[in-house]
């Protein structure tokens, strides 16, 4: 997370923390009479430049944290991750990172939740994340965490149709779209799964379904 240790945020929480310290350090050392000036110079240390940092801090963490590199450090997701990177992947994940528009926040943008509550309720499942990560699944092998560790809940088409609304002719113009139109409105009919777009993950599953060949296109491309 290089980058994001370097990023006007980051500087800005760190030029806010150290303001504040010189002001507080300062008073300490120096003991100044409690004059007009002084109680000002504490209001800032004590209170603008503390709240600036944290304000600051916590919008690059949430930043930080919705990066493809950042969800990767847990080594039982880095082949998630890596698998999003490959560009000879035909899974749905890395055809989705090649995605100019969020292709180095496809983890966050693709599993998000939506809705009015969608980011706080996305980082309480990331908390869960961590939780179960510490907890069990620190010490396990890889090979080991491909089987035991699936997706919470089925995948919803709802997040799909965030981009690909199903409204637009360049979605209905496809024949399987249109005869499967509303068992996928519904989510009666995953959009990743092996008779549709092929799993998102494919190397996780047995069968290492790709998507098929009539649905085949060279990329996904622009919200439809």
């Amino acid at each position: 997370m290089t980058g994001a240790a370097h990023s006007p945020l980051a500087l800005m929480s760190f030029a806010c923390a150290a303001i504040a310290a010189a002001i507080l350090i300062g008073f300490l050392v120096k003991r100044p009479m409690l004059t007009t000036m002084t109680r000002v110079m504490l209001l800032l240390g004590l209170g603008a430049f503390p709240i600036g940092s944290a304000a600051t801090a916590n919008v690059q963490g949430y930043e930080a944290t919705t990066a493809r590199e950042f969800c990767g450090s847990c080594h039982v997701i880095t082949p998630y991750a890596s698998d999003s990177k490959d560009k000879n992947s035909r899974g749905l994940a890395s055809r989705h990172s090649r995605n100019p528009w969020f292709g180095d926040r496809s983890c966050y943008t693709c599993h998000a939740d939506y809705g009015m509550f969608g980011t706080v309720l996305t980082k309480m499942g990331g908390m869960r994340h961590v939780w179960l990560y510490y907890t069990e699944y620190k010490d396990m092998p890889l090979e080991e965490s491909k089987q035991k560790i699936h997706i919470r809940k089925p995948y919803p088409n709802e997040n799909c149709m965030q981009c690909h609304s199903t409204d637009l002719q360049g979605w209905l113009k496809a024949p399987d779209h249109r005869a499967s139109l509303e068992d996928v409105r519904k989510g009666s009919v995953s959009c990743a799964s092996a008779g549709c777009h092929g799993y998102a993950h494919p190397f996780t599953k047995k069968d290492g379904a790709q998507m098929p060949a009539q649905l085949s296109a060279p990329d996904a491309g622009a919200p439809r």
